[in-house]
C-alpha cells in the first residue's frame, strides 16, 4: 500500500515531463511568470496616517483628507488606500457645518462628503469616505504592522496592506512632532528608528518596488534620517528646529483648516491629471520656503532614480495596464496562463476587468485539460489580471486525495 501511495506522490508532484505531463509545463510557465514580475511596475498603493484627535486638530484631518481626495482622482482606488484617521472632527458637536471637513476658507471643497468642487462642476456626488482604521484604531502598533503586514490573522483584508515586489507603496504623515519622533493622539509616540526599521521589514518581505514617505509635522525632515533601505525616496515639511505652521484659519469654525506645507503639496497636484509627464524632480523644485514658511527636505540617498525621471503619478496615480490571461482549450498541455504586457486583448480571452476590489485572492473559473470547472487563484491589478498563481498547489492536493482514493479501493479488493 505504502509503495502504491508513493508512486501516486511521485506521479503527481515529479519533475519529469513524462511523469507530469502538462502540470509540470503549466508549473514552469507560472514560475517563469512569477520571475518576470520582479522589478516591475504594476500596481501603487496609498497608506495615509493622520496621527492627531481633538477638534483643535482639524488641520491634521483636512491635510489627510486633502491627500485622499488626491490620490483618489489621480486613480488610486480605494481598494489601494489605507486611511487612518480619528474620524472625530466631521460630527464634532462644535462643527458649525455637521458631517463635513473643509481645507479652505472659501468651503468650496468638502473632503469628508462629495470629494469634487460643486462649484465648479455642478454636481455634488456623495461618494463618501472609506475611512480604515478610525479612533483609537489608529495608534503606534497598528501602523507599523500595516506597514510590515504582521497583521491578527481576523484582520479583515480591507484593512491590510497587500503590496508586493511590483508595487510603489505612498506613506503620508500629518500630525504633531520633534526631533526623530511624531505623537499618534497625544498618547504615544514613533520614532524615527521604529519607521525606518518598518521600512526596512517592508524590504525585506519584498513588500515594495520604490516607496515615497512624506511627512507634514514640525521637524519633520528628522523623521526620515534613520532610513537604510533601498529604493526609497522621502521629503518632510521642515528642518531640525523649525515647525510646521498652519496656512490660514476660518473664523466660521473657528480654527486653522489646512497646514503651509500641505496646501501648497495640494495646490500643485492639483494642476496634475492622470496623463501628466511632470516629474518628481518639478514637484520638488515648486517648494518655496517663503511661502510654505519653513525648510521642506528630500531624501534621495538610497533612492537609485533620477528624479527628472521619475513620475509624479509613479507614486500619486493609479497605474493603468490590461493584461491578458488566455484560455488554454481542452487537450493543451501548455500556455495555461499566458500573461504579457501589451497583450492584444480580444474578446475570447478570459480576462478580469476589475476597478475595486479588496478580495484578494479573486476566484476565476478557467479551463484545465478538458475541465472548465478547474478553479485559478489570481491577483489583479486595478484593470486586470496581472498573473495567476497558488494553483499548483490545489491541482497537487486534488491530485493526491483523487489517486489515493483509486489506490485505496484497489489495494481493498
Amino acid at each position: 500500500m505504502w509503495d502504491l501511495w508513493t508512486g501516486v506522490q511521485a506521479e503527481v508532484l515529479g519533475t519529469s515531463e513524462k511523469q507530469a505531463g502538462p502540470w509540470q509545463a503549466v508549473a514552469n510557465r507560472t514560475s517563469e511568470l512569477e520571475e518576470s514580475e520582479e522589478g516591475r511596475h504594476t500596481n501603487n498603493w496609498a497608506v495615509l496616517v493622520c496621527t492627531s484627535r481633538y477638534w483643535f486638530n482639524y488641520r491634521h484631518m483636512a491635510n489627510t483628507l486633502g491627500m485622499y481626495r488626491t490620490v483618489k482622482r489621480l486613480g488610486i482606488p480605494d481598494s489601494r488606500i489605507i486611511l487612518m484617521l480619528a474620524d472625530d472632527v466631521a460630527c464634532n458637536p462644535r462643527n458649525g457645518f455637521p458631517s463635513t471637513i473643509y481645507a479652505n476658507s472659501g468651503k468650496q471643497l468638502d473632503l469628508y462628503g462629495s470629494g469634487v468642487d460643486a462649484k465648479k462642476t455642478g454636481v455634488d456626488e456623495a461618494v463618501g469616505v472609506e475611512v480604515d482604521y478610525r479612533g483609537y484604531e489608529v495608534n503606534v502598533e497598528s501602523f507599523l504592522r500595516v506597514l510590515t503586514g504582521r497583521y491578527p490573522d481576523s484582520l479583515p483584508a480591507s484593512k491590510r496592506l497587500l503590496s508586493d515586489s511590483s508595487s510603489n507603496v505612498f506613506i503620508y504623515m500629518a500630525g504633531h512632532g520633534g526631533d526623530e519622533f511624531m505623537k499618534f493622539q497625544d498618547n504615544e509616540e514613533v520614532g524615527a528608528h521604529d519607521i525606518g526599521d518598518a521600512i526596512g521589514q517592508m524590504w525585506e518581505k519584498r513588500r515594495y518596488n520604490k516607496l515615497f514617505f512624506m511627512t507634514d509635522t514640525c521637524q519633520a525632515n528628522t523623521l526620515y534620517k534613520r532610513i537604510y533601505s533601498p529604493n526609497v525616496l522621502a521629503t518632510g515639511s521642515s528642518e531640525l528646529g523649525e515647525n510646521s505652521y498652519s496656512h490660514h484659519n476660518d473664523h466660521d469654525i473657528g480654527v486653522a483648516v489646512i497646514d503651509s506645507y500641505t496646501h501648497y503639496v495640494l495646490q500643485y497636484l492639483e494642476g496634475i491629471d492622470i496623463g501628466s509627464n511632470k516629474t518628481m524632480k518639478d514637484f520638488f523644485d515648486h517648494y518655496d520656503p517663503v511661502k510654505i514658511k519653513s525648510h521642506p527636505g528630500v531624501f534621495t540617498e538610497y533612492f537609485p532614480d533620477r528624479l527628472d525621471e521619475v513620475l509624479v503619478t509613479d507614486f500619486f496615480g493609479g497605474v493603468s495596464r490590461a493584461e491578458g490571461v488566455e484560455r488554454v482549450s481542452p487537450g493543451h498541455s501548455d500556455g495555461l496562463v499566458a500573461v504579457a504586457e501589451g497583450h492584444d486583448v480580444r474578446s475570447d480571452d478570459q480576462v478580469e476587468i476589475s476597478t475595486s476590489s479588496r478580495q484578494r485572492p479573486l476566484i476565476r473559473q478557467g479551463y484545465l485539460l478538458g475541465h472548465p470547472k478547474m478553479t485559478l487563484i489570481s491577483e489583479t491589478d486595478r484593470l486586470g489580471v496581472t498573473k495567476a498563481r497558488g494553483w499548483r498547489e490545489w491541482v497537487a492536493l486534488s491530485g493526491l486525495v483523487g489517486l489515493g482514493g483509486i489506490a485505496w479501493a484497489a489495494s481493498s479488493r
